[in-house]
């Protein structure tokens, strides 16, 4: 932890940021906060009032006319600093996530190198934010563009990344010359604080950047205050679909990430041990608590002869370990409430006629490791003959379940795909060159990988799905995430020597 700031107001009360300074919660409600692969409390999470939230957005208020005002380059600057500082304490990030979130450790890692990229393209604000001109676009007028930051903006962000997540809207929007406002996950809101520790170490002004931990209270007053003029947000589909009705209500420009059901293609000619390693990777991989998990493969033809067999063998050979053993493949579910919902999809798949291969339900948390005993663990299930009207193939369960669908041809996967109301991201694994085009181009999804099994665009694209993976026109991050934490203004200008006398009533024409 940096020296300027310390995480909490006492050893267990996990506190807000506001203003340049930690800020004890006034109100009377906390959260426990739980390491999930023990299951014991580690942590109280402060819970906002409205009037906490409005304290936070008074803060970001006040500091935004100095900041929108400092030049780019000083911006980026501090941007470059904070880069730094974030490679020097990115293992502390990651134990971080580990402990409050349960992701194995090289997962956890992974999460703050992929955060570090965004921050990394920031740090090119001064060339990002450059507008158009045209000289002479009429006698004597020249014709400009500029993009100005919003005021003061707003990240509401999900447990599952909470490092990565909010670095794809805080950096770029600070950057931009906004102030920003995060509300993070209450399941674990250590890491909010640590990054809030380096901002002010690299040398953000008070106020630029805060923290407020908390619920749906909190979420409500930040989509209902009238000086936040965006919202950023990612989580599941309903409560994306609330953000971006009542944000937009509200008059704010709003970016709302919601659920998905990713898909793999399978075809016949797939490299066999290659796609396996993939949708085991991708299926299980931070306990496919992402949500750009593969959780349905969908086999073509006769390959699913070939894989069932195989995924059997390596999802019961799963190293379910305690996220901080450097062998673990997999750590536990992130709460006890999640690994019930879990639990529950696993009963339904079985009563809808879905052949249940592997059950993942009995899994003993001693074999994680010692002091697991009471964590909410799981190991991989992996299901079989899964048809579309199935709960477990329609739903987002968000766990380490593997639905296989089998289907006779691609045409019958892209239909299959397609029909579907999330399109996050998809997969296709194939070594024919005209398949992997075809389905690129036909298929309705976001974000498409072709022998990539989890397809998440880099710092420079954008990411974004589409249906209902996405509310709202921009995609987070890249020159879209740029464009939305920012406006475009149009200038013309002319000088008196050029202009003719006399009144015009005509509408005004390049002359």
């Amino acid at each position: 932890m940096p020296s300027s700031i310390t995480t909490t107001t006492s050893p267990t009360e996990i506190a807000h940021y506001i203003g340049g300074s930690v800020a004890a919660g006034q109100s009377d409600r906390h959260q426990d906060v739980f390491n999930p692969a023990t299951g014991a409390v580690t942590g109280r999470v402060a819970l906002a009032s409205s009037a906490e939230v409005d304290t936070a957005v008074a803060a970001a208020l006040a500091a935004f006319p100095k900041w929108a005002d400092t030049p780019p380059i000083r911006r980026a600057r501090v941007m470059f600093k904070f880069l730094e500082l974030l490679n020097l304490h990115k293992d502390e990030l990651a134990r971080m996530i580990t402990a409050e979130h349960g992701k194995v450790f090289t997962d956890a890692q992974g999460e703050v190198s992929r955060g570090i990229d965004i921050v990394e393209f920031a740090c090119g604000i001064p060339q990002l934010l450059k507008g158009d001109f045209t000289d002479q676009v009429s006698t004597g007028i020249d014709n400009w563009t500029l993009r100005q930051p919003l005021g003061v903006v707003a990240g509401i962000t999900p447990f599952n990344f909470p490092v990565m997540v909010p670095m794809w809207m805080f950096p770029v929007a600070i950057a931009a010359g906004n102030t920003f406002i995060l509300k993070p996950s209450p399941t674990d809101p250590t890491p909010s604080l640590f990054m809030a520790g380096l901002l002010k170490q690299a040398g953000l002004p008070d106020g630029v950047f805060n923290v407020v931990q908390g619920d749906k209270v909190a979420v409500d007053a930040l989509l209902v205050h009238p000086d936040v003029k965006a919202v950023s947000f990612v989580g599941s589909t309903p409560i994306a679909n609330y953000i971006y009705e009542t944000g937009a209500r509200h008059g704010k420009r709003v970016q709302a990430l919601g659920g998905a059901k990713n898909h793999m293609v399978v075809m016949p000619d797939a490299d066999i041990d290659q796609t396996v390693d993939a949708l085991i990777g991708a299926g299980y991989g931070s306990a496919g608590e992402r949500c750009m998990a593969i959780s349905v493969a969908v086999l073509v033809g006769d390959v699913a002869d070939k894989v069932i067999d195989k995924l059997v063998a390596r999802t019961h050979e799963l190293k379910v370990l305690n996220g901080s053993n450097l062998e673990a493949e997999m750590g536990p579910i992130v709460t006890r409430a999640a690994h019930e919902r879990i639990t529950g999809y696993i009963e339904i798949g079985e009563k809808e006629g879905a052949k249940l291969l592997v059950d993942g339900r009995g899994f003993q948390g001693a074999r994680a490791g010692a002091g697991c005993d009471n964590g909410f663990w799981m190991g991989g299930t992996l299901f079989d003959h899964v048809t579309p009207e199935m709960r477990i193939y329609r739903e987002e369960i968000f766990g380490p379940v593997l639905s296989c669908v089998r289907v006779h041809d691609l045409k019958e996967a892209v239909d299959l795909i397609n029909a579907h109301e999330f399109g996050n991201g998809v997969s296709c694994f194939t070594r024919d060159g005209n398949v992997a085009r075809e389905f690129s181009r036909r298929i309705q999804v976001g974000m498409v990988g072709i022998n990539v099994p989890i397809p998440v665009p880099m710092a420079w694209h954008g990411f974004g799905g589409w249906k209902k993976s996405l509310f709202g026109d921009m995609h987070a991050y890249g020159e879209e995430g740029v464009r939305f934490y920012t406006k475009q203004k149009s200038i013309m200008q002319r000088w008196p020597e050029s202009i003719g006398k006399g009144a015009e009533f005509v509408m005004p024409t390049a002359k």
